[in-house]
């Protein structure tokens, strides 16, 4: 999600216009819509003193703005938060382990999305079964969604149906 839609959906989200939120910022009245419509459809970037105001009348980090730098922790938890807005996510303790949730029976996400984190889950079930290798799963990985079998996207079929379907052309030959 880009700036200029985390700010208009935290702005939604405290039921405020693009003109009292520009205003609030220092824009004059004649233009403080205009303005904030020009950031919220990422026709114009705002520079960091204007994030850093936004985020004051907002009552959020400058953080909960910006597009996310994964590399940093701050980052990386400021992404998740973002994700659970976008797709209605939550974070759960079990125990001594944190778990991220998605739920696929919540229509807040789309369920294409739930499909690829279902195929991830089972590639990742694989590895810990030792079903796979970490090179099997890393190349899923970093090739999806090329050799992913699991959705309609696939472009390669599974070494399983292919070595199957040889099988049975052999014995149609016959």
């Amino acid at each position: 999600m880009a700036i200029g839609e985390r700010i208009r959906f935290i702005r939604n989200l405290r039921g405020m216009t693009q003109k009292w939120l520009g205003q609030a910022v220092g824009f004059p009245q004649k233009t403080a819509d205009i303005r904030m419509a020009q950031y919220e459809c990422g026709s114009r970037t705002p520079k960091e003193d204007l994030v850093n105001a936004l985020a004051n009348v907002l009552e959020v980090s400058p953080l909960a703005l910006r597009i996310p730098d994964i590399d940093s922790d701050l980052g990386f938890i400021h992404t998740l938060f973002a994700v659970e807005d976008i797709y209605g996510v939550r974070a759960e303790k079990q125990g001594d382990e944190v778990h991220i949730v998605f739920d696929g029976s919540k229509r807040t996400m789309d369920e294409s999305i739930f499909k690829m984190l279902s195929a991830w889950a089972d590639q990742a079930e694989k590895l810990k079964n030792g079903e796979i290798s970490k090179d099997q799963y890393d190349r899923w990985r970093y090739t999806f969604p090329a050799e992913d079998t699991t959705q309609i996207w696939a472009k390669v079929p599974s070494k399983a149906l292919s070595d199957m379907l040889v099988e049975a052309f052999k014995e149609d030959i016959k």
